[in-house]
């Protein structure tokens, strides 16, 4: 479901393209991550081919021999090679204690060739080099899966009793399908995985001359859709030109389409994206974001903002043409032709008013516009201050004194199905990369060794921040 749209903020990105530093020997508990890490890359879970089971049952192996109970431990999804699995570490408040603290990750990974990648790289060979790992998953999303599973292991071993119980879900079709993860367990098994709050994936932190610059934290995400117009026409042999021709017909009212710009709107996520980035940004765009932000309809601000596709994603509903058919014969006129128009919309959006955009953009009553898609919006993720606050203190802590900015995805993470249900869910990893060098889903995806690392120890400091809330982490 992500193939266009994680890591698409100007903030957000998991790997990077600093100069690496001389990585210092690694902890055990590093080692262990690292080893888990190793496993899981190469480990072929393929969403479309491979599938998630022979990960899932390695990773229940981990929990059974760090000593957890099998009645704490699930392993299971719809379909045999599509498993997931959930941990349970129970903390001293029991049944009747705060709700769970839940830790999500995905370990399904989408399709890799390994003649798209270098020559001398294997998208499931696990390589580091000159200070990166390599390898498919290595950012989206096995780097989180694998640290939960190696700071869950380390809390255990160091006796840790959290005030509430730390669930930890991996789980299958986050990178495509519907029915065998995250969606699955929210509608059949709620008890494995309710909680007060999600951490997921989905934000993370910037890099600017290999230095942290700032730390994102997603709270909210847009909604996908998708609509098709059509143009109808009796045809005809092409040896007869008619004036009336279904592609340029189709070709004319995308053409106005294409003009058509949705209105600026803000959430409370969004508000807090730009007003705190304005900060950092040049002063030309830092002030046209503070104008926009007292003032949406502010033409102006809006386009010196929108320059950026990333900015403008994050200000309004987006809609594009992506696919285009038509005709049936080389020599005859064509009797349909059609275009796919896919939209991000904003959360909370009805999908009914973005389709009489589009028609009224296109603005020719004779192009069919299909009806609205049946999407599933969700409300943003309040920002809540035990959260931020966290979150806030462990930046500081480990990377300086640099802003914590609330985001919205522009895509779509395993964080929508639990918003759906009232839990909030929050994307941040303390994972720092290189905005310019995103590579989730691509060729020769990697990691920065040492932002792998520095989140392992983000991870394990929130953990415990969220789960003993009156310490301070």
């Amino acid at each position: 479901m992500r193939a266009s749209l994680i890591l698409s903020t100007a903030v957000l990105a998991f790997a990077g393209a600093a100069l690496p530093a001389q990585q210092a020997p690694l902890t055990p508990d590093q080692q262990f991550a690292h080893d888990v890490y190793k496993e899981m890359i190469e480990t072929n879970s393929s969403t479309m081919t491979a599938g998630t089971t022979i990960a899932a049952q390695q990773v229940a192996k981990r929990f059974r021999d760090a000593g957890f109970p099998e009645s704490d431990i699930f392993l299971g999804g719809v379909q045999p090679n599509k498993f997931n699995v959930v941990l349970r570490y129970h903390g001293k408040g029991g049944a009747n204690g705060p709700k769970p603290l839940l830790l999500l990750a995905h370990l399904d990974v989408v399709e890799a060739l390994k003649t798209d990648w270098s020559p001398d790289l294997d998208p499931f060979k696990f390589l580091d080099r000159d200070g990166y790992y390599y390898g498919r998953g290595t950012t989206d999303d096995k780097a989180m899966a694998s640290i939960f599973v190696a700071n869950i292991v380390r809390l255990k071993r160091e006796g840790y009793v959290p005030d509430r119980d730390i669930i930890v879900a991996l789980t299958a079709d986050e990178e495509g399908g519907c029915c065998n993860g995250a969606r699955w367990l929210v509608a059949n098994h709620r008890e494995l995985v309710d909680a007060a709050y999600v951490i997921n994936e989905g934000g993370g932190g910037s890099l600017r001359d290999g230095k942290p610059f700032l730390n994102s934290i997603q709270a909210t995400e847009k909604v996908f859709g998708n609509f098709i117009i059509t143009a109808h026409n009796k045809g005809g042999h092409s040896s007869v030109p008619r004036p009336d021709n279904a592609i340029y017909q189709l070709s004319e009212g995308l053409v106005r389409f294409s003009h058509f710009a949705f209105p600026v709107q803000f959430n409370e996520v969004t508000h807090a994206y730009f007003e705190r980035t304005a900060a950092v940004e040049t002063p030309e765009v830092g002030a046209a974001m503070r104008a926009l932000l007292k003032n949406p309809n502010d033409a102006k601000a809006s386009a010196i903002v929108s320059k950026d596709p990333r900015y403008n994603s994050t200000l309004r509903t987006t809609c594009v043409a992506t696919m285009l058919s038509g005709g049936h014969a080389t020599n005859a006129l064509p009797q349909t032709a059609s275009a796919t128009i896919n939209c991000r919309m904003l959360p909370n959006t009805d999908p009914a008013d973005v389709r009489a955009a589009i028609v009224k953009a296109i603005a020719d009553t004779g192009l069919e516009v299909s009806a609205a898609p049946a999407a599933r919006p969700t409300a943003p993720s309040p920002l809540l201050p035990e959260v931020m606050g966290a979150v806030t203190t462990i930046t500081k802590q480990l990377f300086g004194n640099i802003p914590v900015i609330p985001i919205m995805g522009t895509g779509a993470t395993d964080s929508a199905p639990f918003r759906a249900v009232g839990i909030p869910s929050y994307g941040v990893s303390g994972l720092m990369g290189d905005p310019e060098d995103v590579r989730a889903h691509g060729r020769d995806e990697r990691m920065l060794i040492k932002s792998f690392y520095d989140g392992q120890e983000f991870l394990y400091r929130l953990t415990k921040a969220l789960t003993t809330p009156k310490t301070v982490p």
